[in-house]
């Protein structure tokens, strides 16, 4: 770049930026799947799990999990020179569910990430952005040791819609959340054109 203008003569490209959240029970992997993909340093409001907070806080098969979000993680991630999304992780635990109509204002779409040993802790996401009306589809986190199901098993399991994508993922490893975020980027501009279609007819 000279000047701020690329080499071929042509003024940068302003990228769109889109809003993501990513959301799911409790220890399903929300913080590690932003850390994963994030180019910047990752925003976490992590705190240790307390003694106090164990009647309220479900770590069964999760036993290992220290640490909880308590507001947020945020990351973000350059896809194309012209596309910048920005990753907003929620945190689990009901008790913080009243922060999740602040953190989906402006949201293009979201991500549900799910462990097959607790499917039943996804439910409450994938009903809030239902309810909403916001795109999602639903990551399914493939935990080492954790039982591998067929897609179409977990659908049926999740009662899911047949227009909502359900992919495999690996919330640790880059390339398989940007298959994700890719995912979750092209459903929503599926649904959005579909709005639009409905609204002309």
């Amino acid at each position: 770049m000279i000047f701020g203008r690329s080499e071929r003569g042509k003024p940068p490209v302003e990228p769109v930026t889109l809003k993501i959240l990513v959301a799911g029970g409790f220890g399903v992997g929300k913080t590690t799947l932003v850390g994963a993909v994030s180019e910047i340093r990752p925003l976490r409001t992590e705190e240790l799990l307390t003694e106090a907070g164990r009647p309220v806080d479900d770590t069964s098969g999760v036993e290992a999990k220290s640490t909880t979000t308590v507001a947020m993680d945020f990351g973000r991630i350059t896809l194309r020179e012209d596309l910048v999304l920005y990753l907003f992780g929620t945190p689990g635990q009901e008790r913080f569910w009243f922060m999740w109509d602040e953190l989906s204002e402006g949201a293009l779409g979201a991500v549900v990430l799910a462990d097959t040993r607790r499917l039943e802790d996804c439910f409450a996401a994938i009903d809030y952005f239902e309810r909403r009306s916001i795109p999602f589809l639903v990551g399914v986190n493939c935990f080492e040791g954790a039982a591998r199901y067929p897609v179409d098993d977990v659908r049926q399991a999740l009662d899911l819609d047949d227009h909502v994508p359900l992919l495999m993922c690996d919330a640790r490893e880059r390339e398989s959340v940007k298959d994700v975020l890719v995912g979750v980027v092209q459903h929503a501009m599926t649904q959005a054109a579909q709005r639009r279609r409905t609204v002309t007819i």
